[in-house]
């Protein structure tokens, strides 16, 4: 029982952390500079992003941003839903580890350590290597399929 509320309570938070800073990127909490705001619009994080992927073309930097948010808005409902939780655990660590290296290379280490971006990513591939999902969509569509 503990097992499954842990990995229920990991589900949670982690699809609440990537749809709510994914949706920031969109402006869907306010504009840029209010307390609970970390980007407002997409003109901030487009920067930041760049700041961090400097060592790409530009062209490049900006699809990978577009496809982090992209990756975050969708699999933070999934991983709270439970459905197709192991492909979007591994797709949501591989993410983040990439944010991760992406971090150390421009700022060193410490920055992705401070923000705890390699504990996500190892949290996101933990709950990616469970072998059942209990309280998900995934259980719902397992038990359906059982004769």
């Amino acid at each position: 029982m503990l097992k499954s509320l842990a990995q229920l309570y990991l589900r949670i938070a982690l699809g609440a952390g990537f749809f709510i800073i994914g949706l920031d990127r969109l402006g869907a909490w306010g504009p840029y500079g209010k307390p609970w705001v970390s980007w407002g619009d997409w003109k901030h994080f487009s920067a930041y992003a760049h700041e961090l992927m400097h060592f790409l073309p530009y062209s490049l930097a900006e699809g990978l941003a577009i496809v982090a948010t992209f990756v975050e808005v969708v699999s933070g409902p999934l991983l709270i839903a439970g459905l197709l939780t192991r492909w979007v655990a591994l797709a949501c660590s591989l993410l983040t580890l990439c944010f991760a290296a992406a971090m150390a290379i421009t700022n060193g280490i410490v920055s992705p350590l401070n923000y705890s971006v390699f504990t996500v990513s190892a949290a996101s591939l933990l709950l990616a290597a469970q072998g059942y999902y209990r309280w998900s969509v995934d259980a719902l569509i397992l038990q359906g399929k059982r004769p």
